[in-house]
């Protein structure tokens, strides 16, 4: 259409020169015509191209019947096009980087030449890294780990590097690392905080140890003995004292399995709610007796000076067994690690804030500072030969810990050593209420924990 108009413009313009200026002129008349085109065209491609150079889409001509028209209208089209993918690729990206951003896992994006591009807080955390600050820097000049550098170097990633860190104060930390590359000779590096499993598989180990040496000590000497039985002719009295020894160490066999039952029974059952009310001399009387007993077996000849404070009339809200395994087992170390003749005080105590305090102070050697922190793990002693000597089975605190946790209690020790330690539990004033008559509501604590 543009050529016919084109050759039609030339024949007119030709036309009209021959008739005015002679024939002699017509060719004249359509170069001319040519040359007007010419600068008419290129007028509109100057537009064109400046409108692209800027990438000013509202710079191009709007659509038109002319063949610049369109080229303008179908340019324009396809660059708003390019712009909305372009708007599309960016919200995603963005959505990518937030969901890698709140990802609980540290994800860190290296270039070809190991130089960090992106990283999330996450990955910043767990290597000391600045977001900002070290991006482009050499991962491998900022995490100066042997095992890091070795395993990054090897391109051998199917498995997970584990490296020990430290927290910005100082904390030990355990980051299991894997790297996979994509891209060509990108690599994406995957961080993970496993300091807790690292903790609870140690502590698996450690339990299965010890749990595995208490049953076994008993065992061996519960073995011995029948040995001896089976082989041997022994005297009445020969026998029936190692009948006796017997039975001591099957009920010491019976108290850690009711310990570990106990325990297992704390961590699988939900937190005992507000509702069940006991009065507090229901709930002390039976482990003041328990104690007495234990103290009369343990120093028969110079028996521990107990003495109870007067209770306040009061009532406790809670798991009456759990709380009464607490306070037993409170109790029972007093006695078992306090001489013979010794003294334990026990107290209650109302707080301002609402607070029921029950503190057990004795007189016992005392425990060393580095010891306190780790006396409710489970089969921590001070000192394992008393412990044993006494029966003790090393789980009484961890015991008290989970019950105190359960009850959104808090237990507090304090200790000297030569002058005795103080126990103390600190139950919440929403598990307390007012004082109640010497009868009131009085009830027998059915259920029961070992302590």
């Amino acid at each position: 259409m543009g050529i016919a108009l084109l050759l039609f413009a030339c024949a007119a313009a030709s036309a009209a020169v021959a008739f005015v200026a002679g024939p002699a002129y017509a060719p004249a008349g359509a170069l001319l015509v040519l040359l007007v085109k010419w600068l008419v065209d290129r007028a509109h491609l100057r537009r064109l191209m400046d409108a692209l150079r800027d990438d000013a889409v509202s710079a191009l001509p709007a659509r038109s019947r002319s063949v610049w028209g369109e080229i303008a209208h179908r340019v324009a089209r396809l660059l708003r096009d390019r712009d909305e993918r372009l708007r599309e690729s960016q919200a995603r990206l963005q959505e990518f980087l937030v969901a890698l951003e709140n990802s609980p896992n540290g994800v860190v994006l290296l270039d070809e030449n190991g130089r960090i591009e992106w990283c999330n807080q996450t990955a910043a955390g767990h290597f000391g890294f600045d977001a900002q600050r070290d991006q482009l820097q050499y991962v491998g000049n900022l995490v100066r780990d042997p095992a890091f550098a070795a395993y990054l170097a090897s391109w051998n990633y199917a498995r997970e590097v584990v490296l020990s860190m430290s927290r910005p104060g100082g904390a030990p930390l355990k980051l299991s690392v894997q790297a996979h590359p994509y891209a060509g000779s990108r690599r994406l590096i995957l961080s993970r905080d496993v300091t807790a499993m690292e903790q609870a598989e140690a502590m698996r180990r450690d339990f299965v140890a010890n749990v595995s040496h208490e049953i076994r000590t008993p065992l061996t000497v519960l073995a011995g003995f029948v040995e001896t039985m089976q082989t041997l002719a022994l005297e009445p009295g020969e026998r029936a004292r190692y009948l006796q020894l017997m039975s001591q160490q099957a009920q010491r066999m019976q108290t850690l399995v009711n310990d570990l039952l106990a325990l297992s029974r704390l961590e699988g059952s939900p937190p005992p709610g507000v509702g069940e009310w006991l009065p507090l001399r229901t709930l002390v009387a039976p482990c003041e007796e328990e104690a007495r007993s234990l103290s009369r077996v343990l120093a028969p000849q110079r028996p521990h000076e107990l003495v109870f404070a007067p209770l306040p009339a009061l009532e406790v809200s809670g798991s009456p067994g759990e709380l009464q395994s607490a306070i037993s087992n409170l109790l029972s170390n007093a006695v078992r690690y306090t001489p013979p003749g010794g003294s334990i005080d026990i107290k209650w105590q109302r707080r301002p804030d609402g607070r029921l305090e029950l503190a057990v102070r004795d007189s016992g050697p005392g425990i060393a500072p580095e010891h306190l922190l780790r006396l409710t793990e489970r089969f921590y002693r001070v000192d394992r030969s008393r412990s044993r000597e006494t029966g003790g089975t090393g789980l009484g605190l961890a015991i008290v810990k989970h019950v105190v946790q359960r009850h959104g209690a808090e237990l507090k020790i304090e200790s000297t050593p030569g002058a005795g330690s103080t126990f103390s539990i600190m139950l919440p004033a929403s598990r307390i209420r007012g004082d109640v008559s010497a009868g009131a509501g009085a009830r027998p604590a059915t259920e029961s924990l070992p302590g």
